[in-house]
């Protein structure tokens, strides 16, 4: 299936965070988007691989993408080599994305970063024809988005574009708290608290996407960075 959106990202509930309202506003449109995760977040101080990976499909579920798709790379522990490239071009050469969005440039959790420039890596390879990769046995062209996007996460960092995500707040946050071991945790919880599990983080999330809003008057919108110069053909459709 080729894809106009794929969010690349590397934990579970790491594009809901990130771009939750930009998938379902897409989705709403009728373009086809999809999700690709690295990894199974199997390091994660709460839940298991298996309660994420519940997770992830009842959130893919509330967004309404065609694909939801694990590449199981090792959580905390992969690497920008050849063998996690060709895991990535194979999926993008597979989806065939028009933009991809991956993680933040830069964020408190090192795995975000990391992941970043693989992907950025990855996409720049998967337009070389002379790198061969196959799937399902079949030999998969050369293909290279024409757009890639980095999420602004946990840290804060100037976006390049901000995209009104308002009507669609309502459906980011439920697929959000979807991930019930992550997020909102009860105070009689039997795991740990963590950064996230706490309440205050959700309040932290909805404060963030505000800020975007009232940089372009609208009360919520997501932001992303490019790694290259933006270009529009039309004035005029600028906010």
């Amino acid at each position: 299936m080729k894809l106009d959106l794929m969010v690349m990202t590397v934990h579970p509930d790491d594009a809901e965070l990130g771009a939750g309202g930009t998938i379902a506003k897409y989705v709403a449109a009728g373009k086809k988007v999809g999700i690709v995760d690295l990894t199974q977040g199997e390091l994660g101080t709460r839940g298991t691989a298996e309660t994420r990976r519940q997770e992830a499909a009842r959130a893919a579920e509330i967004l309404g993408v065609q694909v939801r798709e694990n590449l199981g790379l090792r959580d905390g522990f992969f690497a920008n080599d050849e063998e996690s490239q060709r895991v990535i071009i194979r999926a993008i050469r597979k989806y065939q994305p028009e933009i991809v969005i991956t993680n933040a440039l830069d964020d408190r959790h090192p795995d975000h970063g990391r992941a970043s420039k693989l992907v950025n890596d990855a996409l720049f390879l998967s337009g070389l024809r002379r790198i061969e990769t196959e799937e399902n046995g079949q030999v998969q062209e050369a293909f290279r988005p024409r757009l890639q996007l980095q999420l602004i996460q946990d840290k804060y960092i100037q976006p390049d574009i901000i995209l009104d995500i308002t009507d669609f707040w309502e459906k980011k946050e439920q697929s959000i708290l979807a991930y019930t071991t992550q997020f909102n945790a009860s105070s009689d919880d039997d795991e740990p608290q963590t950064y996230i599990s706490n309440p205050t983080f959700m309040e932290s999330t909805r404060g963030r996407a505000a800020e975007f809003g009232r940089n372009i008057q609208v009360q919520y919108a997501e932001g992303f960075t490019a790694r290259k110069l933006l270009g529009v053909q039309d004035l005029f459709q600028l906010i």
